[in-house]
C-alpha cells in the first residue's frame, strides 16, 4: 500500500483531531483521499500533517519528524499564503526570496532521503474578502496580500521546475471561480476555504495527481 501524504498550513490542517494520526480533517485533504481511497480499494493509505499558522520555515523545521520519518510515496504540498499574511500585524513573514530559497531546502532534502516519492506543490492563492481587504487600519492590505502571494506563489514554481516535481497553481482556478460567484462563496475571509472552495482545491489536487506515474 502507497502513502500519500498531505502537508502545508492550515487549509490542509482543515481541523484535523491531532490524537488520531490518521485523521485527515475537513478540508481537500480528506476530500481527496476519500476519492483516492474509494476509487483505488487497498492502494492508498493518506496522511495529513498539515498544521495551522505555518510557514515555509515551521514545514522546515518539522520536516523530519512530520514528513522523511513517514515514507511517503507521495507528498503534496500546501504553504506560502501566512508567509505574507503574518507580516500584515507582526512583521513574522518572509520575502519570496528567503521562501524560495527555505523551499528548495526541503524539496531537496525530500529528494535525498526518499528519492523515490513523488511530490506535488500547490501554490498559494488569497481572495478578496473580509480578512484581506482594505481597511482604515491596513490601507492597502489588499494589495499587500495579493501582491506577496503572488510573489510566493511565482516561487513556488520556480522551485517546482528546479525539482522537476508537479506545480499546482490554485489561484487561477479561485480567480476562474470568482467569475461565477463572489468570493464569499469560496472562501471565509479571502484565505480559508467554504465547502466549495474546498472543492476547488480538490478538483485542482486530483489534475495533479492523475500527472504523477504511480
Amino acid at each position: 500500500m502507497k502513502t500519500i501524504l498531505f502537508q502545508g498550513d492550515s487549509i490542509t490542517d482543515a481541523g484535523r483531531y491531532r490524537a488520531n494520526p490518521d485523521s485527515m480533517g475537513n478540508g481537500y485533504a480528506g476530500m481527496a483521499a476519500g476519492w483516492i481511497e474509494y476509487e483505488n480499494p487497498g492502494k492508498y493509505h493518506c496522511l495529513n500533517r498539515g498544521i495551522g499558522g505555518n510557514r515555509i520555515g515551521d514545514l522546515y523545521a518539522r520536516i523530519r519528524e512530520d514528513l522523511i520519518n513517514l515514507k511517503p510515496d507521495i507528498v503534496s504540498i500546501l504553504i506560502g499564503v501566512n508567509d505574507v499574511w503574518s507580516d500584515v500585524s507582526d512583521a513574522m513573514g518572509s520575502s519570496p526570496e528567503k521562501f524560495q530559497r527555505v523551499y528548495s531546502w526541503i524539496i531537496r532534502e525530500i529528494q535525498e532521503a526518499l528519492p523515490d516519492t513523488k511530490i506535488m506543490l500547490l501554490g498559494p492563492y488569497v481572495v478578496e474578502g473580509k480578512g484581506t481587504c482594505n481597511t482604515e487600519e491596513f490601507p492597502h492590505r489588499w494589495e499587500f496580500m495579493r501582491d506577496g502571494v503572488a510573489a510566493m506563489d511565482r516561487a513556488t514554481a520556480k522551485v517546482a521546475e528546479e525539482f522537476s516535481v508537479v506545480y499546482i497553481p490554485l489561484q487561477t482556478a479561485f480567480d476562474e471561480a470568482l467569475t461565477k460567484a463572489p468570493s464569499e462563496y469560496w472562501t471565509l475571509e479571502g484565505v480559508h476555504p467554504t465547502p466549495a472552495g474546498y472543492e476547488i482545491i480538490k478538483r485542482q489536487w486530483l489534475k495533479g495527481f492523475a500527472m504523477l506515474e504511480v
